[in-house]
């Protein structure tokens, strides 16, 4: 089958239109919708390219948190924004985001230009940091060139680093914490703080055994449950990583919301709508598959279509995803 799309651009909105994959997406305060055949259709996979890009652009971090999924450390590695630019420029025009891995704010020199450039690109930058060492600047600059900025939560340096960010003008800032059996309690105080009033949403992530982490556990359901149940009830705003869509939705069974969050969770949509690649230019369908999935060399690929949305190691993970209903198959969460 010979598939034809068209992909336009009206003031704020970015449109690709075909016969069976759709969307519309809204550059300034990111809305997304997509549908396939008929509104009421939602496609499993884009066969025209990924939506998002996880791209991990530095690797050096001060934190040395013994969770750390990337094990990253004071000596890692940068991305310059001459490689970004040969990644970024092999992609098709479906993308529409991006999202920028890094550790402390100042490791990687190029960071604004890249940010930059993406805008240039008419592709939304979002970035998730540390909180360690921002500045009225950087923050100024965060605030400017991103669409959404995630703190990861460390205590009082995160809300210290949303009040600057919110000072300078960031428009939705958000609180990433992770969700694990060693972390609970530490959830359980953060759905209590006062200063959530200041924060866009809190994004739960979930844990999963790997690098330094890898003694972490996923709560179990019973638990995940009873959160979710408190969570819901304060009415507060509040995401889950897609790795815990079919848990999440498992545990709001019967809820009187069920039915509207069905039509607003996504499953993991790696090497459907979203592809990870690392500093080094290696691509694999997440990056929790880093160093244990076949990877694909961005730099090397002629054709992006060919030679990575479609080569074999992203196309068999694709092929496992969706016939285990996109529900991770590698990582118990």
């Amino acid at each position: 089958m010979i598939r034809m799309m068209n992909i336009g651009y009206a003031k704020e909105l970015k449109t690709l239109v075909s016969n069976d994959y759709n969307y519309v997406f809204n550059v300034k305060n990111g809305n997304f919708w997509r549908w396939g055949t008929t509104r009421d259709d939602d496609p499993q996979w884009s066969c025209f390219g990924p939506e998002i890009a996880d791209i991990e652009i530095s690797t050096r971090c001060s934190k040395m948190c013994n969770f750390c999924y990337k094990s990253n450390t004071n000596d890692g590695k940068n991305m310059s924004l001459e490689t970004f630019d040969k990644i970024i420029s092999k992609f098709p025009q479906t993308l529409c985001q991006i999202a920028f891995g890094i550790g402390d704010i100042d490791g990687n020199p190029d960071l604004f230009k890249i940010l930059r450039h993406c805008r240039r690109k008419l592709i939304v930058p979002n970035i998730t940091i540390n909180g360690s060492r921002l500045d009225v600047m950087s923050a100024n600059k965060l605030a400017t060139l991103c669409g959404s900025i995630a703190v990861s939560h460390y205590g009082e340096e995160c809300f210290d680093a949303i009040a600057l960010l919110k000072k300078e003008g960031a428009k939705q800032v958000n609180i990433h914490q992770l969700l694990s059996q060693e972390t609970l309690d530490e959830c359980w105080k953060l759905i209590d703080d006062p200063r959530l009033i200041d924060v866009h949403a809190v994004v739960f992530l979930s844990g999963k055994a790997k690098g330094r982490g890898k003694h972490i556990h996923p709560v179990s359901s019973e638990k995940f449950k009873e959160f979710v149940g408190e969570v819901l009830a304060r009415n507060m705003n509040f995401g889950f990583d897609s790795c815990a869509a079919h848990k999440f939705l498992k545990s709001i069974a019967g809820h009187p919301r069920e039915a509207y969050f069905k039509t607003v969770v996504e499953p993991c949509e790696s090497g459907c709508f979203s592809i990870y690649i690392n500093v080094e230019g290696k691509v694999y369908p997440c990056s929790f598959l880093e160093n244990s999935w076949e990877p694909v060399d961005i730099l090397e690929a002629k054709d992006f279509m060919t030679d990575v949305w479609n080569s074999k190691p992203i196309a068999r993970f694709r092929g496992v995803l969706m016939n285990n209903s996109r529900a991770c198959p590698v990582y118990h969460v």
